[in-house]
């Protein structure tokens, strides 16, 4: 297995604090923080994916246009809870 070396020395020490402060190791602090980074971008993947499913959703099923009459009002406050 191939070793992790830091060349820069700002995050060599960053590393070294943050295995200080977890009680572990300089590699399993980089692999918790790296493990976390992936687990943010494949969250954030997934909601984009979520994002673009509803926009589909919408442009194939617009909501009906306004008539502007009082009783589109009065429906749509309900639907958003309004009085």
């Amino acid at each position: 297995m191939a070793s992790l070396y830091i060349k820069d020395p700002d995050t060599a020490a960053l590393a070294a604090e943050v295995a200080v402060a977890l009680g572990t190791t300089k590699t399993e602090a980089v692999r918790d923080s790296l493990l976390r980074r992936k687990a943010e971008l494949e969250a954030k993947g997934r909601a984009q994916d979520v994002l673009r499913k509803l926009d589909a959703h919408r442009r194939a099923h617009p909501l009906p246009p306004p008539t502007g009459l009082p009783a589109d009002k009065a429906f749509f406050d309900e639907l958003w809870g309004e009085p």
